[in-house]
């Protein structure tokens, strides 16, 4: 158990839950369209949202920290995606269609997470694991650590270095900390979630990282705050939350809780909310995932129930 300052549980306890009943609330706008096939025009637009809602309400279910009425929403979440991609079947054609992707496996490994399964999948995937072309993917090193993860939830024999793999990021190099641009510091997040299994396992930091990491994390949260980029805040309050010394500065915590609409909605950036629900959905649903995400995992290392 981490001892966490009382605004941060706080602020934690409210982003956690009303992000969670948003979601819940505004699920069927994340909707796979009826004709929806395996091969998809536009992955990003519906089935990459899923994933994320998918992969919130499993890190809900796994930390247990909610009350019984959001745990059981995040249940209903987790059965209503595994409908959506029809019991795992629409996972499995796509994997089987396209051999070489990846985002099957990273879309499954939340379901098996709370132990969902699909038969057809898991061997396919155990045959993939076992091609020399599957591991040769040519990959960023942080989206290499993704694949990993997700391998090592479902089950697949370890084929990678978490070691090396994280040495080959630009978090592994500890570069020039100023250098950071935007889209680099969302790499810097995934990398820690990915090694932390979303802060399941703070020690899969290495230590030197985790130390560098915790002395300009402050730096980078106030960069970001500046330019109302309440995503990427919002996301950098996780890695707070899951390396082995966590950072919770409360007025961090406090200023996302305070931008939080009475409904959950978390906006991603500090431009104007569209009043249509749908764009809404579209613009601001991943903040609202990542939301429910931060404040899932402080309440966990907080051991808070």
């Amino acid at each position: 158990m981490t001892t966490i300052p009382e605004p941060v549980t706080r602020a934690a306890r409210s982003m956690a839950d009303r992000a969670l009943s948003w979601l819940h609330a505004n699920r069927n706008l994340g909707g796979l369209p009826p004709d929806t096939t395996e091969t998809m025009a536009d992955p990003d637009s519906v089935y990459k949202p899923l994933g994320e809602t998918t992969l919130a309400a499993s890190l809900i279910l796994r930390d247990g920290v909610a009350g019984p009425g959001r745990l059981a929403a995040a249940q209903s979440l987790m059965d209503f995606t595994w409908e959506q991609f029809r019991r795992g079947d629409m996972i499995y054609e796509r994997q089987l269609r396209h051999t070489l992707m990846t985002d099957p496996l990273e879309m499954y490994a939340p379901f098996v997470r709370c132990g969902y399964r699909h038969e057809g999948l898991d061997r396919l995937l155990a045959h993939r694991s076992r091609m020399r072309s599957a591991g040769s993917v040519e990959v960023l090193p942080n989206r290499r650590l993704a694949v990993a993860n997700a391998a090592r939830i479902v089950g697949l024999r370890p084929t990678e270095d978490m070691g090396a793999l994280a040495a080959a990021t630009w978090l592994g190099a500890r570069p020039e900390p100023w250098a950071v641009n935007w889209i680099t510091a969302y790499a810097v997040t995934h990398t820690v979630f990915h090694l932390t299994d979303w802060g399941a396992d703070p020690g899969g930091l290495p230590p030197e990282l985790a130390d560098y990491v915790r002395t300009w994390l402050p730096v980078w949260i106030d960069v970001w705050r500046e330019v109302g980029q309440w995503d990427l805040v919002t996301e950098l309050l996780i890695v707070g939350a899951s390396i082995e010394d966590p950072y919770f500065r409360p007025e961090d915590w406090e200023a996302v809780a305070a931008l939080q609409h009475e409904d959950g909605l978390v906006p991603r950036d500090s431009d104007p909310v569209d009043d249509d629900p749908q764009q809404r959905f579209t613009d601001h649903q991943h903040t609202v995932v990542v939301a429910a995400v931060a404040g899932s995992i402080a309440l966990a290392r907080a051991g808070q129930r």
